[in-house]
């Protein structure tokens, strides 16, 4: 079982790859391993949702590029 300081720095971690900043990532991990798992899984929940907003803003752009790639390409413009 992992003790104290390997499941601070798992938690800790985990939040920084997910591109959480430092402060809020020591935050949330005392907030998870002291048990307030309700408010903790509100306010990931609402940076999931604005991550994935990223990702369909950033698909719409890279779907605008590639149609004007291929347009270039075939000398439509």
């Amino acid at each position: 079982m992992a003790d104290f300081s390997d499941r601070y720095g798992i938690i800790f971690q985990n939040l920084i790859d997910a591109g959480c900043d430092d402060s809020f990532a020591e935050e949330y991990t005392r907030l998870i391993l002291d048990g307030k798992m309700q408010s903790v899984l509100n306010t990931l929940g609402k940076h999931r949702k604005h991550l994935l907003d990223e990702v369909h803003t950033n698909q719409k752009r890279i779907d605008c590029l590639d149609h004007l790639i291929y347009k270039i390409e075939k000398s439509e413009l």
